[in-house]
């Protein structure tokens, strides 16, 4: 069974911003002399990934120009989203076909930067609907959280309600069977069926969840591993100054070791 990528980076990263129309895309911010971009095509080159569908928006004539540049234009297939000021749920919604094309589906977050260990753990052919979990966070409103009851997934999402036992930040990054990926797609045509365009695309995703027996979903424990998401200023230097040496690191540590 081959794999394919979809990566959502259609919006406008706001808050990183401040809406400053000069900003460019969170993927094409540089790190290491290289783009978010270049290292998310790089590390899923690397791991055999087929391809990667990249939905687009903000400024998609730069990032096609980074995707010329990198020649990597075979590898990705760029997909439009003209409502990308809208919600996020549109710019996976704009993904279904990929969604069902009868292949194991990796849904990756474009404003992360992280070891390919942290990739090559995920799409083992033994993970079966697997999200990545990272115990080792700062609760607040703006992770989203996977909790787990004696070892089982039962909430996923910024808020959630149902009773846990652990909890951990989910970093954006989800491996898919081909039904999964259907059923993905299904619930996030409903939300847009009834004008919820404006929710985030884990609603969908935990439509799925909670309605999968249980069992169907499980997660990779990445605590430890050297990652950030890129939402704000201070999270860019972060991402320059702790992350990007470490991660460096922790690949070159797990490379000797294997």
């Amino acid at each position: 069974m081959t794999m394919r990528a979809i990566m959502l980076a259609a919006g406008m990263g706001n808050r990183l911003s401040g809406s400053n129309p000069k900003a460019p895309p969170k993927c094409l911010l540089s790190f290491g002399g290289k783009t978010l971009l270049q290292h998310h095509i790089e590390k899923l080159r690397g791991l055999g990934v087929a391809g990667l569908s990249l939905v687009i928006g903000y400024k998609s004539d730069e990032i096609l120009t980074e995707l010329e540049n990198l020649q990597a234009l075979d590898f990705v297939q760029s997909i439009h989203n003209s409502d990308y000021e809208r919600g996020s749920i549109l710019s996976l919604g704009c993904a279904n076909d990929v969604l069902g094309w009868g292949e194991d589906i990796l849904f990756m977050d474009a404003d992360v930067l992280y070891p390919e260990h942290f990739l090559s753990r995920l799409i083992q052919p033994e993970k079966k609907n697997c999200f990545l979990f990272d115990g080792d966070f700062t609760p607040g409103d703006e992770p989203v959280k996977i909790c787990l009851r004696q070892g089982e997934i039962v909430d996923f999402g910024k808020q959630v309600t149902e009773a846990h036992d652990a909890i951990g930040e989910w970093p954006g990054f989800l491996k898919m069977s081909p039904e999964i990926a259907v059923k993905l797609a299904d619930a996030v045509q409903g939300h847009i069926g009834t004008d919820d365009e404006f929710v985030a695309y884990e609603a969908a995703m935990r439509d799925v969840l909670v309605s999968e027996p249980a069992g169907t979903f499980n997660y990779e424990d990445i605590t430890g591993i050297p990652w950030t998401e890129i939402d704000f200023p201070k999270d860019v230097v972060h991402a320059g100054q702790v992350v990007l040496p470490s991660m460096k690191r922790f690949d070159a540590s797990a490379f000797e070791a294997e």
